[in-house]
């Protein structure tokens, strides 16, 4: 009897652990892909093609930030900045549609504070994402999803024990 009882436990156990690691096998694969997306996604802000006439101080770089000064604002949005930066956004897009800065904003949230910051309104030269946005920033999950299925695993594993 206990035999069986010791069987039908080992049973459980590994059918507890083997469900959340095949599920979770297909997601590591995929957060593999996405790693490398976004391995390529940053390759776009080292482009030389993409960037060629537009100073290293007015580039957007990977963390969301547009240092343009309000009296440089003419330059930026009259000049190749401001087509180069599109083009960025562009390489960004095609690659990754859903890249994130490190700031928490997406590619659509860059343009329109491009946008605002290069129009004729009160706005003009003002490139602060922050502003533009009201704090709604991307909701993406901190915890990765393997690791949520590992902490599964061992929290299944502890209650079966206990």
């Amino acid at each position: 009897m206990a035999f069986t009882l010791t069987v039908k436990g080992n049973v459980f156990i590994v059918t507890l652990i083997s469900i959340p690691i095949f599920c979770c096998y297909s997601v590591a694969s995929e957060g593999e892909l996405q790693g490398q997306n976004i391995v390529k996604a940053l390759s776009c802000f080292e482009n030389n093609l993409i960037y060629v006439g537009c100073d290293d101080v007015y580039r957007l770089n990977p963390s969301g930030n547009i240092k343009v000064p309000p009296e440089a604002t003419d330059f930026f949005c009259s000049g190749p900045c401001l087509t180069e930066t599109h083009l960025l956004l562009d390489c960004i897009d095609n690659i990754l549609s859903n890249f994130i800065f490190y700031n928490k904003a997406n590619v659509q949230q860059m343009r329109y504070a491009l946008n605002a910051g290069c129009s004729y309104s009160r706005q003009r030269g003002n490139f602060n994402l922050e502003e533009y946005i009201g704090g709604e920033t991307n909701k993406a999950p901190d915890t990765p999803t393997l690791i949520r299925c590992y902490f599964f695993i061992v929290a299944a594993a502890a209650i079966y024990l206990f």
